[in-house]
Parts: structure tokens; sequence; C-alpha cells
């Protein structure tokens, strides 16, 4: 029975967890600045554009040993 709980409260854990990284990602997306541009695949054409939008939170980037599958993921 405890087994049944745990693995119970776990999956409920990932679930929350998802829900969270979900949504911290999509306001991550809507106050991104490039989403205001007209054209935002093409470079920045200014210093001061580039600035602007490199202005809000960076993705980070996983380690070289991560992106190997050398170590276990956390």
């Amino acid at each position: 029975m405890n087994s049944i709980l745990r693995t119970l409260a776990r999956r409920v854990g990932a679930i929350v967890a998802e829900c969270n990284y979900a949504q911290r990602r999509a306001a991550e997306l809507q106050a991104c600045p490039d989403r205001y541009l007209l054209a935002p695949d093409e470079g920045p054409d200014t210093y001061q554009e580039f600035l602007f939008r490199t202005s809000g939170r960076l993705l980070h980037e996983p380690s070289a040993a991560d992106r190997s599958g050398l170590r276990a993921p956390r």
C-alpha cells in the first residue's frame, strides 16, 4: 500500500512540476521583446536594438556533459 501511495505522490509531484515549468515558460515567452518585433528572425540593426532584444531572461544552455548523456539527469 505504501509503495502505491509513494508512486502516486511522485506522479502528482511530477505533474505539478511540469505545470509550474509550463506556466513560467509561457510568462517568459509573453514578456520576450522579440515577440513584438515586425521581423523577429532578422538580426538587430543597431547595438541598441541588440541590447533591447537581450534585455529579457536568457535560456540556460545545458553543459556538454548533460548534452552528451554522460551524467544522469537531475
